[in-house]
């Protein structure tokens, strides 16, 4: 999953929400450096992206990528759920996307101090660009998967790669309508009862 799936998925305040971005820049052993809030949201990162990497949904959309990119199908299909969901966020959630969305920047603003070096780099790129609310548009996922090529140190396919979304769009959207219930059920299961009403209608 990416950034606004893992955001979708989290409890409904700042330390969660942090945590479940930093899921993505922390690696190794939590050694205490965060609340306990963010460190049990990046431990609900780490589970819901192993759900998901193996789930047998996740893998029919990987296997609709093209042989030659398929390599980087995780990614891509990472990138298309967020689409998927920031396109039909009203059926997920109560508060408009733009609205979400800037409180998130907000948060990530306001806690700059403790964030990773590349996600301080980041942050304001997200906000300004409006990333997660762009996921929305086509044409910006194909912009950040390009941008995740120039990203990447070796030669890899995702340059265009977001014409394997238009190639397969009514499949993937399939996929993640039927793959969304059951992450979001992981999540309730990991989290206090105090999640659920920040899942949405479908509760």
């Amino acid at each position: 999953m990416n950034y606004l799936a893992h955001l979708y998925l989290s409890e409904a305040n700042d330390d969660a929400w942090l945590g479940s971005l930093l899921g993505d820049f922390v690696k190794g052993p939590l050694d205490g450096r965060y609340s306990e809030t963010i460190t049990q949201a990046i431990v609900l990162h780490r589970k819901i992206d192993s759900f998901t990497d193996s789930h047998p949904l996740v893998l029919r959309s990987k296997a609709r990528i093209s042989p030659t990119r398929r390599r980087y199908a995780g990614i891509m299909t990472d990138m298309f759920y967020d689409h998927f969901l920031a396109r039909h966020w009203e059926d997920f959630h109560d508060e408009p996307l733009a609205l979400f969305a800037g409180r998130i920047y907000r948060v990530l603003d306001k806690h700059h101090g403790i964030l990773p070096e590349r996600l301080q780099h980041m942050a304001p790129i997200m906000a300004q660009g409006d990333w997660l609310g762009s996921y929305a548009d086509i044409d910006s996922i194909h912009s950040a998967l390009n941008r995740m090529s120039r990203r990447l140190k070796r030669e890899n396919r995702l340059i265009d790669s977001a014409e394997e979304l238009v190639g397969n769009y009514e499949q993937l959207e399939v996929d993640f309508r039927e793959f969304m219930p059951q992450v979001e059920q992981l999540a309730r299961t990991f989290a206090r009862p105090a999640i659920a009403p920040s899942l949405g209608p479908s509760d």
